[in-house]
């Protein structure tokens, strides 16, 4: 199992000027390992859309909530966790598909499939009712070279 390196965690409520809060935080947190532009942009348009669902469909009916943790790995994983204890998700699998939306015409139903295409890995947990979790995961290749170089 690989090492913790750092770690950080941060909640805030669910209000739409917080998502811009949330991704330039994660993005000074993960900068630490040296991404490439692109990384960054991956991670940060990915936090986006997870803390834009909570906004959206987590707390449709009011303000609640926001929790981000992320961990850094010495292998240069990156994890982040974004998760809401709003009304929950009925069906992920249904939820995770491409076009679906709970949101009305105004939303598009890609939310899930943009965080797949920028992450390493995505897993999503619900509990109607309980809440959302939201497991980005992403290796910062940079990061993991320096490593093996200077081992």
């Amino acid at each position: 199992m690989q090492e913790i390196v750092n770690e950080m965690n941060l909640n805030f409520f669910s209000r739409s000027c917080n998502e811009g809060f949330a991704r330039t935080t994660i993005a000074a947190f993960v900068s630490q390992l040296d991404p490439t532009i692109d990384e960054l942009a991956d991670i940060k348009t990915a936090v986006s859309e997870a803390v834009t669902n909570c906004i959206v469909h987590g707390y449709k009916q009011g303000i609640g909530k926001i929790y981000i943790s992320s961990k850094i790995y010495e292998n240069g994983k990156v994890v982040i966790k974004i998760k809401d204890k709003g009304c929950g998700i009925e069906d992920v699998e249904q939820a995770m598909e491409p076009l679906f939306t709970t949101g009305g015409s105004e939303r598009s139903g890609l939310g899930f499939a943009v965080m797949q295409s920028f992450m390493d890995k995505i897993k999503v947990s619900s509990k109607p009712g309980k809440g959302t979790t939201v497991t980005l995961q992403k290796f910062i290749i940079r990061r993991a070279i320096n490593n093996e170089r200077q081992s």
